[in-house]
């Protein structure tokens, strides 16, 4: 009885589903984090009757056939770009991007990563790194005897020093975009690595290209909506109970079938 496999990967697709909600519930505060959602599909179809077919009795052609499910596989797991909330924290290193782009760090293999995690930091040497100790390019380094930073929306970096009243700039860091950011693979602590699917980097000045820009002061706050993942975990409950009842249905008529005399 096929009802059964078609139930089971029900219930598989809203455990997913369920995985996916519960990630994002987990992610409520992570900064900069964007909400992901499950897409499924359905499985092949068993052909009883094509549609179009010529029937054999008098030669018409079918209107739509018998077509036979087989059940649902995921699709995807894609990112739901949207821009969270900025919160102001009044750190001289927190930046928000209010647009599109991303920061780029080095990462430890010394190929390039990309976040949107704004709270930067500074070593010993004083180079500006990411929340990992990751390089943020281009390489920016704040003087020991600096008094504060200045960081204006197109990512200039400008320090001040007791003994001077103008400001020197330091360097100027640069926003990255991509053709499709959902094919961005995401490698964990608010990191994401270029693939195929996403397409070439395309770096440039904040504010430009249709690049965002940066704000100081600010970080941007997680895009999950609480009511929204709360809804859909309900949804993926009652999918999964209701499927679980075809595979009692359908094992109450093997039972009955098996008692025929």
């Amino acid at each position: 009885m096929k009802a059964l496999q078609i139930a089971a990967s029900g219930m598989a697709a809203q455990q997913m589903k369920v995985d996916v909600v519960s990630n994002n519930l987990a992610n409520m505060s992570t900064t900069g984090y964007n909400a992901r959602r499950a897409d499924f599909a359905d499985l092949h179809y068993q052909q009883l009757a094509r549609p179009g077919a010529v029937t054999a009795e008098n030669g018409s052609v079918l209107p739509t056939g018998v077509q036979l499910g087989l059940g649902v596989r995921p699709a995807s797991v894609s990112v739901v770009i949207a821009q969270g909330s900025l919160q102001a924290t009044n750190g001289d290193l927190d930046l928000a991007i209010e647009g599109r782009g991303f920061l780029e760090v080095t990462l430890p293999n010394g190929t390039t990563g990309y976040t949107r995690d704004g709270a930067l930091k500074r070593t010993g040497d004083g180079l500006i790194v990411n929340s990992e100790g990751y390089e943020v390019l281009p390489g920016i380094t704040i003087p020991a005897d600096a008094r504060s930073l200045s960081i204006n929306a197109e990512g200039e970096v400008y320090a001040y020093f007791a003994d001077t009243v103008q400001p020197q700039l330091l360097g100027q860091f640069t926003l990255t975009g991509f053709t499709n950011e959902k094919g961005l693979e995401a490698i964990g602590s608010n990191l994401f690595v270029e693939t195929p699917a996403s397409g070439p980097p395309q770096a440039g000045t904040p504010g430009q290209d249709g690049l965002g820009t940066l704000r100081q002061g600010y970080l941007e706050e997680s895009s999950v909506d609480a009511v929204r993942e709360v809804t859909e975990l309900i949804k993926a409950q009652r999918g999964y109970e209701l499927n679980a009842k075809v595979i009692t249905a359908a094992d109450q008529m093997l039972s009955a079938t098996t008692q025929v005399r």
